[in-house]
């Protein structure tokens, strides 16, 4: 059995993939970067999803010798030409500070009253990265609106301003396994499914 590794220390992140994985019936065993506790965390200084995902990926399977898999993820508001993006998670300058970045982003769309320009999307892209250099991107995304006022408690981040496409509710008013379904991670991680097949057997 092949032992992966994803580059995180979210549990969360670990069990949707492990689930993917098992479901589509790759008997890869799964662990996070937990499991390696002398690596460094990386620093992302990509300008893409794509980048950050990669140079996260690249930097475990050459410290671990084994197979890696890295995420990187925000919110892209069409009408601030895809911002916040790669700084989703600092927009108000402070990293993780959830409700303050919820708060500028809400402040600078202030008057963007038509919710044709309220237009956005969350996108993560997914990178596995192989010892020996190989490399293969997927990406994934989830549409919406955006709403005036935050909505819902469940989730994180950006999930209670962003109306799902097609859905009356934020993906903070979603159930666990409802956004999972849906999310740009979840489609992210699926679509690297037969890449895993592909380089791993």
């Amino acid at each position: 059995m092949t032992r992966l590794i994803l580059a995180t220390r979210n549990n969360g992140k670990i069990v949707e993939l492990r689930s993917i994985l098992a479901d589509a019936g790759l008997p890869h065993e799964l662990v996070g970067a937990d499991a390696y506790p002398d690596i460094p965390d990386v620093r992302e200084t990509g300008v893409t999803f794509a980048e950050n995902a990669l140079l996260k990926a690249h930097a475990l399977a050459k410290a671990t010798g084994l197979p890696a898999v890295a995420d990187d993820s925000g919110l892209c508001v069409d009408v601030l030409g895809g911002a916040p993006g790669i700084f989703s998670a600092r927009w108000a300058g402070k990293h993780g500070d959830d409700k303050a970045n919820l708060d500028l982003l809400l402040a600078q769309l202030g008057d963007i009253d038509d919710d044709i320009h309220r237009g956005a999307h969350f996108a993560c892209a997914a990178a596995l990265a192989l010892p020996d250099g190989t490399e293969r991107v997927v990406e994934g995304q989830l549409r919406g609106v955006l709403r005036h006022a935050p909505a819902g408690s469940n989730g994180f981040g950006y999930d209670p301003i962003l109306q799902v496409e097609g859905d009356t509710r934020t993906c903070a008013e979603l159930t666990a396994a409802e956004k999972n379904a849906i999310s740009h991670r979840g489609k992210a991680f699926r679509a690297l499914v037969p890449v895993v097949r592909e380089l791993l057997g």
